[in-house]
């Protein structure tokens, strides 16, 4: 099911869903993980200021996906490739 995410709680609220189905407490999740049980409280609680590479190793464990719907003239920018000058010695 996808789900439309508009605020870090949004995306907290389904990471303690999906952690508590399958049985999982919150600090052994947490050192499965290798993060801090305050962390992971964190993330589950939508903290502003959670480590953007620690989420994604949260919700890469937990069989969560992260999906992003971009504007196709946006991918056609991000594939062009900025003309390099060239350098006068």
């Amino acid at each position: 099911m996808k789900v439309k995410l508009q605020r870090a709680e949004d995306l907290g609220a389904l990471v303690r869903a999906t952690r508590k189905y399958q049985g999982m407490r919150q600090d052994d999740t947490a050192e499965g993980i290798g993060v801090s049980e305050n962390f992971l409280a964190k993330v589950e609680r939508g903290g502003g200021t959670v480590q953007w590479q620690k989420l994604f190793n949260v919700l890469s464990e937990l069989g969560l996906q992260v999906e992003i719907d971009v504007p196709d003239a946006a991918m056609a920018r991000l594939h062009e490739q900025p003309k390099k000058k060239a350098r006068t010695p």
